[in-house]
């Protein structure tokens, strides 16, 4: 300090007094500063400062996040770490043991790495293995979503199918996708390269499906459309039959599939392809229709053989009788082959005269040999028409004479329908019987019920009509209607003895018993459930005779309800008694008044 007053005194040109004072001065204002004020004052500045260029810093820096991809240059590879700049404030780290074998890394390399984790302090935790993992997932769906082919290395086999590695990724490649054929050895394919195609990603188990197969299946169809382009109908090509199915059979035709329809493959009608062509036989067939939109090829066999029509009998026209077999069964009619490879239609209306044949099988079977005569034929068309019917000369002419309205005749039960019975009274002429007209007593649900197939049945002639060739028959006319005289015996309020033929929820039919109606059928009534009640109380049971009585007859609708019931409480005084207690009170009616008025004469008389 006495050094700095000395140095003081002999730079200030004031006097030794002034000198003096101002070194007082000094001192005094040395003693009242506040050191500690200023340090803070220059700390703060220098906080500013550190904040500015920290920004500035900052803001030249690249923004960092985690787990994602950048790229990086190496800077210093040590024993244990490889040290990569990526452009942050401080450089990462990645274990050399994260590169295994493949390490051939040197400084100065650029490199893209995965941002693993950032501490607090703002080290880097790096990842090359992650990185790589991450963009070869990104090629992988990229293959998938662009259809590309890629090229995969077999690595090994599985159970079901191979594992292939593409990209450092495991993916699967099934069995039944590594060719179009089935393959039983899988360890051919093990160590080789195979171009193959993603399939399916799974992205949350990170699995990988591949197929070659869908390859092959590609260059086998633009071979396929190469080589039907070039197809025309007409061509002659050997082919080897494939498959064989119930409708045909397919023919491959070297890297074609074609189809060769059952009716292509004979004249003569077939039941099953197996009867011409059998599995791996080698055989010409004829183009016969080629689809270049859809790649479809239609061959034929038979097309190169002789038509059979051509030789046919030239003698053979119209009116002509022919023989043959019956062949194939439709619902219009039945074809016949008169030669093999030759058929006609036998339509169902030329079967018969009569028009009761509801279907082709009521006439004909398949391997039925028949003869018939020719209705049309077209031999540039190849077409036929028979006539079985023809034969014959048609029964309906003069059947007003033959079969008159209320005539007799006895026929042979063929059919049975919901409706009736079909009856044939000679070959070609039938009839049908209605249900309603088989019986007047016996309700009958179905025909079967009354008759059986072949039975002979009298009937009479109800109605007929010529021009559509329609009898109508009856059965119950040929006896008298017995509700004519029904209608005398089975009055309401008559008694009659009988006995329960069948009990029901309703009711019972009841089977009345009359000496008087011997030379009829036994006729059924129907009781109510609630007139079966006994005098004791109990319900009449099946098959018990008793007296019943009649409270409705119908003899439009054939109907006649009875009751037991009714008999005994008619007759039981006091319940009749109970009754006309419990009858309601009715006005009195003008004949009342009269009947009273005379009883008042008479009572009058009386007294005189």
């Amino acid at each position: 300090m006495s050094n700095q007053t000395e140095e003081i005194k002999r730079d200030t040109p004031h006097s030794s007094e002034n000198n003096e004072n101002l070194v007082i001065g000094l001192k005094d204002q040395r003693k009242s500063f506040d050191w500690t004020k200023y340090e803070t004052h220059l700390n703060s500045q220098q906080q500013e400062e550190r904040k500015k260029f920290e920004k500035i810093y900052a803001e030249t820096l690249p923004k960092i996040q985690e787990l994602e991809i950048y790229q990086g240059i190496i800077t210093h590879i040590t024993e244990k770490n490889l040290i990569v700049d990526i452009g942050f404030k401080a450089e990462g780290a990645i274990p050399i043991s994260e590169f295994r074998e493949d390490f051939n890394f040197k400084v100065g390399d650029k490199m893209e790495v995965m941002v693993v984790k950032i501490d607090y302090k703002g080290q880097c935790i790096l990842s090359y293995q992650k990185a790589k993992t991450m963009r070869n997932w990104e090629r992988i769906n990229e293959a998938h979503d662009k259809g590309e082919v890629i090229l995969g290395y077999v690595a090994a086999r599985t159970k079901g199918g191979l594992i292939i590695d593409i990209f450092d990724i495991e993916c699967f490649l099934p069995g039944s996708h590594i060719n179009v054929k089935p393959v039983r050895d899988y360890d051919t394919y093990v160590g080789k390269t195979m171009e193959v195609k993603v399939v399916k990603i799974n992205q949350k188990t990170k699995n990988v499906v591949v197929s070659h197969k869908i390859l092959i299946e590609r260059d086998i169809e633009e071979q396929r459309k190469e080589m039907i382009s070039k197809l025309d109908k007409g061509q002659v090509l050997e082919g080897k039959i494939k498959n064989i199915l119930p409708y045909g059979a397919f023919v491959d035709l070297g890297g074609v599939d074609a189809l060769l329809h059952i009716t292509d493959m004979s004249w003569p009608h077939i039941n099953h392809p197996t009867e011409v062509v059998q599995l791996e036989q080698e055989l010409k067939f004829v183009v016969l229709g080629v689809d270049k939109d859809k790649n479809r090829v239609q061959l034929g066999l038979k097309q190169l053989l002789p038509h059979p029509w051509n030789s046919l009998d030239k003698n053979l026209k119209v009116g002509s009788k022919v023989k043959g077999k019956v062949s194939v069964l439709a619902d219009y009619g039945a074809f016949v082959e008169i030669i093999p490879g030759v058929e006609a239609l036998l339509h169902i209306s030329e079967m018969s005269w009569s028009y009761d044949l509801s279907s082709t099988q009521d006439f004909v079977k398949i391997g039925d040999e028949i003869e018939a005569v020719i209705l049309t034929i077209d031999r540039k068309e190849r077409k036929m028409s028979l006539s079985v019917k023809q034969l014959t000369p048609d029964p309906w002419i003069d059947i007003q004479n033959k079969y008159p309205i209320g005539s007799k005749h006895v026929g042979i039960v063929r059919k049975f329908t919901n409706f009736g019975i079909f009856l044939e009274l000679e070959k070609g002429i039938s009839g049908i019987i209605y249900t309603n007209d088989l019986s007047w007593g016996k309700k009958i649900k179905h025909p079967s019920g009354f008759c059986n197939i072949n039975d002979k049945l009298e009937v009479i002639i109800l109605t007929l009509d010529p021009q559509t060739r329609r009898l109508n028959l009856g059965h119950k006319q040929i006896t008298e209607n017995p509700w004519e005289k029904y209608e005398k015996i089975y009055y309401v309020g008559s008694i009659h003895n009988g006995f329960i033929v069948n009990l029901f929820d309703k009711g019972a039919s009841v089977k009345l018993l009359n000496d008087q109606m011997k030379n009829f059928q036994e006729i059924e009534a129907f009781a109510p459930l609630r007139f079966l009640e006994k005098k004791d109380g109990s319900t009449l049971k099946k098959e018990e005779k008793s007296n019943f009585k009649v409270i409705e007859f119908n003899k439009e609708t054939k109907k006649i309800v009875v009751s037991h019931t009714s008999i005994y409480r008619e007759k039981d005084p006091k319940k009749e008694k109970i009754r006309i207690k419990n009858r309601k009170f009715e006005r009195s009616t003008l004949g009342d008044i009269a009947g009273l008025a005379r009883l008042k004469e008479q009572i009058e008389k009386e007294k005189k």
